[in-house]
């Protein structure tokens, strides 16, 4: 079995993006001789669209670019004497702060759902992923339906139940979608506020999002990536110290086109007095670590019951903390005698300090300083593949997860039983927890590969309430996914009532705690129509 499969492209098409583009047959690929503004937009488009970089680029961006002065554009000119200064003040001074200031658009394409949370993992980079709400996962990719096939388990004799299984699970997700999407226009029948497009986007969305459940974690996506030399350096040494052949596959890849753009900044990476020994130290950590946690906490001890999120550390008295924070930079006194200033106020004088820094918000991006930095809360989460694949993309906070599994059951929405689906729906999940068990035998590492999005995983998540307010106020909102919706309403209420926090809680004043509305992203719609040229909705 082959894991990624060649795009065609004209002759002409070739010509045009030999000049922006550092490969036109590999799934790793770097952006070159673009406006900055140009990739970004391309990246915030590819996030929506089904289409691959390189063809979202001929389809929908060339057109609108004058590339007649671009015939003789070479990427590495000028390269030489950069790389010669970049040497001297690099590996003659040890300045890492030079790898800051050099970045690439990168773009991961066909890649798996658990390739796309490794290559997420790190904060100092931006990221953009192909969206399972705005396309569906039905479009074929060379005849084939869009999931990764490890060279390791074809060449085996699971190979045959693999692609059998896999294929059946795409299947029942080309089933539930239609009957869902059938199901939300029967129950939510289109309002006169509603244009019939937005109203179509809105139901379309819903579907979507009920039915990835039965999406498998081996799920292809594409991935946009910015980030600089020093991101890039610090993910490829990760990436090659993990377990899983896909992931080293791809760190292979990247290197290969990030020494296209910026060889200088990566030369670390495989020096065996360097990046090779760092990569044995991350390696040599996770056996250990592994061996020690299956002699102290056995595989099969039985995990106690727990709700879908539990805060299980916090500062009590991390509010009156936070306003002396809030004060400290408004004062010539040491903040020790602005905490024992601030224990003597009365609550009304701590909630005016807190008022006054909070200011009149106007929407949820207008967020308070850094104060809020110094309350900190750590949450057990238990929830769904899909909703954790959201909550993980958050940078500002620490995020730690367990290994994907079947072990911790599955979350079926409630519609989907209403619409008399159940039936095919659990049977997703009774095939996707045997292929898990056949290949957890042989190829442990890949048995992930089986889960579908709809088990659940455990996660912890430390966070301040800085980044705790843009994380419940963004996924509280009436379009979110109703799952990570709850886990944002119960970080809100816990943080409130069981850490005692009410000012914090009080100044995230845009958490939205109602029910979910039938059609979540219809507001959103309807504004996004509005900002819509004519000739996009035509």
């Amino acid at each position: 079995m082959t894991q990624y499969v060649a795009e065609q492209f004209t002759a002409e098409e070739e010509d045009i993006l030999r000049r922006y583009f550092t490969n036109l047959d590999q799934p790793v690929f770097a952006l070159v001789n673009l406006p900055e503004v140009v990739k970004g937009a391309l990246f915030a488009r590819y996030s929506r669209s089904p289409k691959s970089l390189r063809r979202l680029f001929l389809d929908e961006f060339v057109g609108e670019l004058d590339i007649s002065g671009d015939m003789t554009i070479d990427a590495t000119v000028g390269l030489r004497r950069a790389e010669e200064l970049y040497d001297r003040v690099f590996f003659e001074y040890g300045d890492d702060s030079v790898a800051q200031l050099g970045g690439v658009h990168l773009a991961c394409e066909q890649a798996s759902n658990i390739l796309t949370k490794v290559l997420e993992w790190g904060r100092l980079m931006s990221y953009l992923e192909q969206s399972t709400r705005y396309i569906d996962y039905l479009a074929r990719i060379g005849g084939r339906f869009r999931y990764y096939r490890d060279p390791q388990v074809g060449e085996s004799p699971l190979s045959g139940r693999y692609v059998s299984d896999m294929d059946r699970m795409f299947e029942a997700y080309g089933c539930l979608l239609p009957a869902m999407t059938e199901f939300y226009r029967q129950h939510t029948p289109r309002d006169s506020d509603s244009s019939d497009f937005a109203y179509r986007q809105a139901v379309r969305a819903k579907a979507l999002d009920v039915v990835r459940g039965v999406l498998p974690a081996a799920t292809v996506s594409n991935v946009g990536i910015y980030g600089t030399g020093q991101a890039y350096e610090q993910l490829l040494l990760r990436m090659r110290a993990h377990d899983l052949p896909e992931v080293q596959t791809y760190a292979d890849l990247m290197l290969a086109e990030l020494r296209k753009v910026i060889p200088s900044f990566l030369k670390r990476v495989d020096l065996e007095d360097r990046g090779v020994e760092w990569t044995r130290y991350m390696g040599d950590i996770q056996e250990s670590m592994q061996s020690v946690a299956d002699y102290l906490l056995p595989p099969d001890l039985p995990a106690d019951e727990s709700p879908t999120v539990r805060l299980v550390d916090f500062d009590p008295g991390a509010e009156d903390k936070m306003v002396a924070s809030m004060l400290y930079p408004y004062t010539h006194l040491p903040e020790e005698q602005i905490e024992r200033e601030v224990e003597t106020m009365g609550a009304e004088d701590r909630l005016s300090v807190v008022r006054a820094y909070a200011g009149s918000r106007g929407n949820r991006r207008h967020k308070p300083g850094r104060a809020l930095e110094r309350p900190f809360y750590r949450f057990d989460i238990l929830a769904d593949y899909g909703a954790f694949r959201d909550i993980q993309r958050h940078r500002m906070l620490t995020l730690e997860w367990q290994r994907l599994s079947p072990r911790h059951g599955y979350t079926r929405p409630e519609s989907v039983a209403v619409a008399g689906c159940a039936p095919v729906f659990d049977e997703v999940m009774d095939r996707s927890a045997e292929l898990h068990g056949l290949l957890s035998r042989e190829f442990p590492e890949q048995a992930p590969y089986a889960v579908s999005f709809a088990y659940k995983v455990r996660f912890a998540v430390s966070i301040n309430a800085r980044a705790a307010m843009h994380l419940i106020e963004l996924r509280t909102t009436p379009q979110g996914h109703s799952v990570y919706r709850g886990i944002g309403q119960e970080m809100w209420r816990l943080i409130r009532d069981e850490a005692g926090h009410p000012a914090v809680a009080q100044m995230m004043e845009f958490v939205n705690l109602g029910e979910e509305p039938p059609l979540g992203r219809l507001d959103a719609e309807r504004r996004a129509e509005q900002r819509r040229p004519e000739r996009e909705r035509a």
